[in-house]
């Protein structure tokens, strides 16, 4: 993979990096798909082995939490392949992390794999929201969303130093600003809102309520406001993606779907 990664580079830099970057929906990632998923791998290792920094839940001790987290996660992933809308669902990691922090965030890293933290699991109150972000974050990753955010602010030379093994520092700071919310990593408005769509029809075919990721919204607009609520660092303000969310949900049916909410507590009983 190094070699062929080296060689690439120097295709680049010999045409004056006029080459065309790949296409995804007629927005433009200069990343392969092969390019994602080593990202990811790379920030995944990071954060994996700094515990002191990012308290992974440890699944030996706990291992009835993951044991849901990862139900939730084959139920969301089965589901958007049955929508025909998962373009990499047999092709990305999608490995699922607890951090064991009270803080209200959850994070997508190139190639699938996602972060959720103890603070957010607790506050959720039924399964479908949490699916519901869950589904939201696995859009992120298969629309590609991260590469082209991380490609805007570190610089396309930066990360492509990382991939070559040149820049192992990147990786330690690419985990350190998403674990600290900062707020240069967030989408922009027109990333959330397709997460958002693909999250209902990622949801839409199994037995749960589509619209989780809105009931989430709504309930963080009545008790926005804590210390330690950082998801808006890294998510733009619902304001009108509630509407929307709900629009997406009755353009494809309208179906109603359950909310699991004394399963749900079950999970979160689990936890420490």
């Amino acid at each position: 993979m190094k070699t062929f990664l080296k060689t690439r580079t120097l295709l680049l830099l010999f045409t004056g990096l006029f080459l065309l970057p790949s296409c995804n929906d007629g927005k433009l990632n200069i990343f392969s798909v092969d390019e994602d998923i080593q990202m990811g791998r790379e920030v995944t290792a990071e954060i994996l082995s700094n515990p002191a920094e990012y308290p992974i839940l440890d699944e030996t001790q706990y291992p009835e939490a993951y044991q849901h987290l990862r139900r939730i996660r084959d139920q969301v992933l089965a589901s958007a392949k049955q929508s025909d809308e998962l373009r990499y669902g047999d092709r990305f990691d999608w490995d699922v992390f607890i951090i064991d922090q009270e803080v209200l965030n959850a994070f997508a890293l190139p190639g699938g794999n996602t972060f959720y933290y103890t603070g957010l699991i607790k506050y959720l109150e039924d399964e479908a929201s949490f699916a519901g972000v869950m589904a939201h974050e696995f859009a992120h990753c298969d629309r590609r969303h991260a590469t082209q955010r991380m490609t805007n602010i570190y610089g396309y030379q930066v990360v492509l130093s990382m991939l070559l093994g040149n820049n192992p520092s990147l990786a330690a700071q690419i985990a350190a600003d998403l674990a600290l919310g900062l707020r240069a990593l967030a989408f922009s408005r027109e990333d959330e809102y397709e997460a958002d769509e693909y999250a209902v029809k990622y949801i839409y075919p199994s037995e749960l309520d589509a619209r989780g990721v809105a009931y989430f919204f709504q309930q963080m607009e009545v008790e926005e406001g804590n210390d330690w609520m950082i998801y808006f660092s890294t998510h733009p303000h619902p304001s009108d993606r509630i509407e929307k969310i709900f629009e997406h949900h009755q353009t494809i049916g309208g179906k109603e779907g359950q909310l699991h909410t004394e399963r749900y507590q079950v999970f979160k009983n689990s936890l420490p």
